[in-house]
């Protein structure tokens, strides 16, 4: 924080430092007046760089305020700041494993793909075309449309672009209580849901077989692990949060 009496710093640098060094850690969540407050910078001037590092993704911005973003988590370490969702979800991957003998994944969004953090395989991993820190199209699979599903129609366009019919299939999603399936693309069968927070989802856990997967005998697991994963990370109210029929909780 700069002296008492001091003027704003006079470069751009200075000043996004002095407004990521407001954040005390990947929790912290400050609205703009505490950041303007905390920096002593002016409020438009605040807005304008906290605007660019959200677009950037140093920051990420919600109803709630704005918290560390992906750029910035990923620099304390090579896991792109992923690896509590990780570790709350490593047990329950392989505890989907074990019970199903399909093959598990726990996935993240990057912007129009799906990118894998985790993949709990057994005898059927090598027929299931995925690797951890590969990516698929977020719209072509079980564990993005179970993401998207929980995003704002503007958010999910402005990731994929047009989506007249993938908004009806994750209409179709939400009436499933956030369980999406897919299959037999590429001859793989699979079903998703969303492990999400306050703020809506962070990541997706999914369970993929071939085509004589039983998808909907398992769905119920997945979405329990889901919701495990969500009270590990976030609390009781996050993983009971319900979807709404038709619409956004």
């Amino acid at each position: 924080m700069p002296p008492l009496g001091s003027g704003p710093p006079p470069s751009m640098v200075e000043r996004m430092t002095l407004i990521m060094d407001a954040f005390s850690g990947r929790s912290a969540r400050l609205t703009l007046e505490h950041v303007a407050r905390r920096t002593r910078l002016p409020r438009s001037t605040a807005h304008r760089i906290l605007d660019q590092l959200v677009r950037h993704d140093w920051l990420e911005h919600s109803s709630s305020g704005y918290r560390l973003g992906r750029r910035a988590l990923g620099l304390g370490g090579a896991d792109g700041g992923h690896g509590e969702i990780r570790a709350a979800a490593a047990p329950l991957l392989h505890e989907l494993q074990l019970a199903t003998g399909l093959v598990a994944h726990l996935g993240v969004l990057d912007g129009a793909d799906v990118y894998y953090l985790d993949k709990a395989g057994g005898p059927l991993a090598r027929s299931v075309p995925t690797r951890v820190g590969g990516r698929a199209p977020v719209r072509a699979t079980a564990l993005g449309r179970a993401i998207l599903a929980w995003l704002e129609p503007e958010q999910v366009e402005a990731l994929v672009g047009e989506a007249g019919p993938l908004h009806q299939e994750l209409r179709r999603v939400r009436e499933r209580r956030g369980l999406a399936f897919q299959r037999g693309g590429h001859g793989v069968c699979a079903v998703a849901a969303a492990i999400r927070g306050p703020d809506g989802p962070v990541a997706g856990l999914s369970l993929a077989g071939d085509v004589r997967a039983p998808l909907e005998r398992v769905a119920p697991l997945v979405g329990e692990a889901a919701r495990q994963a969500s009270h590990a990370l976030f609390g009781v109210r996050a993983a009971q949060s319900p979807l709404v029929e038709g619409g956004l909780p």
